[in-house]
């Protein structure tokens, strides 16, 4: 990965290009109610109703696309904690292509039964004492298979950045942009668009506090690892951002921020009470730390991006509850 030359906002165009008519345009939502806690106008775009439930499906599409032939036959190997392991398994079935996801046993039981769904052959592994990547290698070079990993790769870095891409199209420039990051994938998608299209927009990635080691990172400027995060936010329990998304992060986001469960867990209850949306924790990250961040936003264009819905029904009403 170290040797890949970084993407750039002509690769969004392309990848763009390239899911158009399959990739849900997704709707920007406003809410009366959160314009007038935030003291600004506030744009959603709504990941949460993309395909498979999340931004993931864009990256994993993109770069299933870009497959010759014989990557196609020998098929693809995926790690996921559930959004990618969907957006690959998707991606695959759609383009006839054999695809394995390597899962950690506690995702979401949902986002297994749905990755299964699609037709890919799931293999569990414990996240808290083993490695994933390592994994996903090994099954790549014995079977042949094209490894797509979930944020480290130039093709799924410029499909995700597809989704600000449309946001700014739709709704112009903005003053700030808020956007998850686990691995870094949407967030250095995200700032490609963003410093192409709104260039003087304040770009913030957040993490959950348990897991921040993108922050941790950005201060430091070199990548740090962590050990898995315990946190609401499974889609953001990464140990370390990627040597692609990394420096695209310190070169165009203004800051990394950090919220916690309990704020997490409001904004679902926000989101489903004022704007009958189902968001899980992952996708509540932005607008959590537009609200903490709310005395610096009045009278601003602030966009916040869902990454997506993704939930177990059970976990769903007990966060809601808790």
């Amino acid at each position: 990965m170290n040797e890949q030359v970084l993407p750039t906002y002509a690769d969004v165009v392309a990848a763009s290009e390239r899911i158009a008519g399959v990739a849900h345009r997704t709707p920007v939502m406003t809410s009366r109610t959160a314009d007038s806690e935030l003291g600004a106008q506030v744009f959603f775009k709504c990941e949460n109703l993309q395909r498979m439930g999340a931004f993931k499906f864009r990256g994993a599409y993109n770069a299933l696309a870009k497959f010759d032939e014989a990557q196609r036959r020998a098929g693809v190997v995926a790690f996921s904690s559930g959004n990618h392991a969907q957006g690959i398994a998707l991606s695959a079935q759609l383009a006839g292509i054999p695809a394995t996801i390597i899962m950690p046993h506690d995702a979401p039981p949902s986002k297994i039964a749905a990755t299964r769904g699609y037709g890919a052959d799931v293999v569990l592994y414990d996240r808290y004492t083993q490695d994933r990547e390592q994994i996903g290698r090994d099954l790549a070079q014995q079977r042949g298979m094209t490894l797509i990993p979930p944020y480290d790769h130039a093709d799924v870095i410029a499909g995700q950045g597809t989704a600000a891409k449309e946001l700014f199209e739709e709704v112009g420039q903005l003053d700030a942009l808020f956007v998850c990051l686990g691995g870094g994938g949407l967030l250095s998608g995200s700032a490609l668009s963003t410093r192409a299209l709104s260039p003087a927009t304040k770009l913030y990635g957040v993490e959950p506090e348990a897991g921040n080691d993108g922050q941790q990172s950005f201060r430091s400027g070199s990548i740090v690892h962590i050990d898995t995060p315990k946190t609401i936010a499974d889609g953001a329990q990464t140990q370390h951002l990627g040597n692609l998304t990394f420096p695209i992060i310190c070169r165009d986001v203004d800051d990394i921020l950090t919220v916690s469960d309990a704020q997490l867990r409001a904004e679902m209850r926000f989101f489903a009470a004022r704007m009958k949306l189902v968001v899980e924790p992952t996708g509540c990250l932005g607008l959590a730390a537009a609200r903490a961040m709310k005395a610096q936003l009045q009278g601003q264009r602030v966009g916040i991006i869902i990454s997506g819905g993704n939930v177990d029904v059970a976990r769903y009403a007990e966060l809601l509850a808790g």
